[in-house]
């Protein structure tokens, strides 16, 4: 099975699927293998991996202090499709990569490289709708999904222009801003879910911002899946792997209580 099609499997209908984030190389370079290892025990369906980048724009200050710190660990590109390369065996992996570490390397030699290291899909913050689709051509035909980001102010048009590129999944930015902890859904996140479910057929993906189970629950209520970053950055930082885990662990236990619509 390609790489997409193991990412569009991932999608459940019993619960929203639990995509937790990493920043590859924190809070060390060993470190963020067992940042890895704690996610997927805690049972996790995806792995996101943002590679390191000196200008993380979509990101809040917890993402972008372990960027930095990760940059100064030496953490580049080489060593996250190494990285990458130790989960993809067990779980889908996904790359938040900023378009200049794709320019860098040549788009059709990154693409190579990350369908190599089994790299599932791609998420390209930077990187807008209307000049992806060679890209998303490129991607598809070695079997990594290409998953495109709107927000609450995207047109329906431009959402349905999105979900036409998702060969992996849509994902819904919770707010017109950056990547932050916030205890409660920020308003318009659910009116996006619903908007983007009644035209797209990929799975619907909500991130940026979950910051609290209940949160968490309330989005898996709505979404395909969910993503969450920040927090768990944060939860590294002050607890190590093991603390993020644990916490994750409740979010999970707590989607499988929670009844999706259209699931």
């Amino acid at each position: 099975m390609r790489g997409k099609e193991r990412l569009r499997a991932a999608f459940r209908d019993d619960r929203a699927a639990l995509i937790p984030y990493l920043t590859a190389g924190y809070p060390t370079l060993d470190g963020a293998r067992e940042v890895g290892e704690a996610y997927v025990e805690a049972g996790a369906d995806v792995v996101e991996i943002g590679i390191p980048f000196s200008d993380p724009l979509a990101d809040g200050p917890t993402i972008q202090d372990t960027t930095t710190r990760a940059l100064r660990n030496g953490a580049n590109l080489d060593y996250t499709l190494g990285l990458a390369s130790e989960f993809s065996g067990r779980v889908p992996v996904v790359f938040l990569v900023y378009y200049n570490n794709i320019f860098a390397r040549g788009v059709e030699g990154f693409l190579d490289e990350a369908a190599g290291a089994g790299v599932s899909g791609l998420v390209i913050p930077d990187l807008p709708v209307d000049e992806a689709g060679r890209l998303a051509e490129l991607s598809a035909g070695r079997g990594v999904a290409f998953c495109p980001l709107v927000a609450p102010t995207s047109t329906d048009e431009r959402i349905s222009r999105a979900g036409e590129l998702a060969t992996g999944f849509l994902y819904c930015v919770s707010v017109a801003g950056v990547t932050g902890v916030r205890d409660e859904l920020p308003r318009g996140a659910v009116e996006l879910l619903r908007r983007a479910r009644g035209v797209v057929e990929a799975p619907v993906v909500l991130g940026f911002g979950i910051g609290s189970v209940e949160a968490a629950a309330r989005a898996a209520g709505e979404a395909d899946g969910i993503t969450i970053g920040s927090k768990l950055m944060r939860l590294v930082g002050e607890g190590g792997p093991e603390r993020a885990g644990g916490w994750l662990r409740e979010v999970h236990d707590a989607l499988s209580d929670v009844a999706r619509v259209g699931g």
